[in-house]
């Protein structure tokens, strides 16, 4: 199917059974895009192609057994410092001053207000008021406070809420996959608004961001499907790995991606606080309710449409895990689907670079691949290191090894002091230099995010919230 067909495609009738509904949300995506769609995790070519590739390896370590171990050490540490430097150089570009953006006045459109939820009753009334407090007129708002049906006790909270303000409950009926995709899905197709944005529970938005929002698409109309809000942690002062979220967050959201959005290449939404024109959204096919990072597929499915993402100069304030079980249950759900987002977008490789540019085939290969490709490779780098000082041989490979993990670590400990200074943290600046140990943790959950891939590849790990001491209110 072309893209204006796709673009072109109808949703269902308002008055369609929730059977049919609940079906649209969770396989629509997948009849009418499905190239697009992760519900199939990888494909006869490309199966057919990884097994060559291992073919050709093994008869290379056969025949040249030397020559086949130290092109793998060279490949592995190119792969590692390829997507690091990639970092680097969107650092020199995102971590320039932004303009500030004005909020827009006078007559405001319908906004609708999407919030997934499951079991969080306990942060839903802080969630609450601060969607109430936001400058906005409430009789402009459609805030769909999404539940499960398994789920009672949120269920009970938000019905007790919706009488004192402009929510409305929306239950989603338990139907495969379970996960946050398939519930949003099936509360746009009730959205009302002209406008939707997504915000999770623990979320806290600048009061200012649905005006921002709304002049950031009216200042450029078309081929802009979405801006998305930076993301930043109130809980940064909990602990060492809180405050490694909080470095982690402010490097993404205030350097990388506005680098990504500076060039003009494909770039991977947060998973909240990204706002759309309502329609837009519903012809992009929503989010696929098969791949566990949703956020980032979207926004690479939104440059393989012929349409773009922008960074919105606007906050929204999140929780940071406070846990070990809690923070590596989460990155190894986003290490995942960061996997199943390279898949996806790598089954047609000529369509991306026809769609995207070849700027932008470049720049999703080493975003997207180099993120885990850097966190996979990063262990093996650091074993054959190990091995060479043990067994006191093949030099020249834990040499090219040491190399890359000097050069890449290097990088990584310089851009871990970039994203604070950008929010004015100067002390978290020094945690930076520990980041070190914190991309080893991020290699473990790599680790089980294939793993997870491969056994279990819907599985949607959720995330604890409501656990921090410290509160935003």
């Amino acid at each position: 199917m072309g893209k204006k067909a796709i673009l072109d495609s109808c949703p269902l009738a308002p008055d369609a059974s929730a059977a049919a509904r609940a079906d649209e949300a969770a396989h629509g995506l997948m009849r009418r895009m499905p190239a697009l769609s992760a519900h199939r995790v990888i494909t006869p070519p490309q199966i057919a192609a990884f097994v060559l590739l291992g073919m050709v390896l093994i008869a290379a370590s056969v025949a040249w057994p030397y020559a086949a171990w130290r092109a793998l050490v060279e490949f592995t540490t190119l792969a590692f410092l390829a997507g690091t430097f990639f970092r680097a150089a969107l650092a020199a570009l995102g971590g320039r001053k932004r303009v500030e953006q004005k909020a827009e006045a006078g007559e405001l459109p319908l906004y609708t207000i999407l919030v997934p939820l499951y079991r969080e009753a306990n942060v839903l009334p802080r969630l609450a008021r601060a969607l109430l407090a936001l400058d906005y007129p409430r009789d402009r708002l459609d805030i769909k406070l999404i539940v499960e049906a398994d789920d009672p006790k949120t269920t009970a909270v938000a019905r007790r809420i919706a009488g004192r303000g402009p929510f409305e409950v929306v239950v989603v009926p338990d139907i495969a996959p379970r996960t946050k995709p398939k519930a949003c899905n099936f509360a746009l197709q009730a959205a009302r608004g002209d406008f939707t944005v997504i915000y999770d529970a623990e979320d806290r938005p600048e009061r200012d961001q649905l005006r921002k929002a709304l002049a950031a698409f009216r200042a450029q109309p078309g081929c802009l499907a979405c801006v998305q809000a930076r993301l930043a942690v109130y809980n940064a002062d909990e602990n060492w790995l809180t405050r490694l979220f909080a470095i982690d967050y402010d490097l993404w959201f205030n350097v990388l991606l506005p680098g990504l959005d500076r060039i003009g290449v494909p770039m991977p939404l947060g998973g909240t606080s990204n706002h759309f024109p309502t329609q837009v959204l519903r012809r992009l096919g929503g989010w696929d309710p098969f791949n566990v990072t949703e956020d980032a597929d979207l926004g690479i499915r939104i440059a393989q449409l012929g349409m773009r993402a922008a960074m919105l100069d606007s906050t929204t304030f999140e929780e940071a895990p406070n846990r070990l079980d809690v923070w590596l249950k989460q990155r190894s759900r986003w290490l995942k689907g960061y996997m199943q987002t390279w898949l996806v977008h790598t089954r047609a490789p000529f369509a991306l670079v026809r769609r995207a540019g070849l700027a932008g085939f470049f720049a999703f290969h080493l975003f997207i691949g180099g993120a885990v490709a850097a966190s996979l490779a990063n262990p093996v780098l650091w074993l054959i290191f190990a091995m060479s000082l043990w067994r006191g041989e093949g030099g020249d490979t834990g040499a090219i090894a040491l190399c890359g993990l000097i050069g890449g670590n290097l990088a990584l400990t310089l851009l871990a002091t970039i994203g604070p200074l950008q929010r004015g943290r100067r002390d978290l600046v020094p945690y930076g230099l520990t980041v070190t140990l914190y991309w080893a943790l991020i290699s473990l959950a790599a680790l089980r995010g294939l793993w997870q891939l491969v056994t279990n590849p819907f599985h949607w790990e959720k995330t604890a919230h409501g656990l921090s001491r410290l509160r935003r209110r």
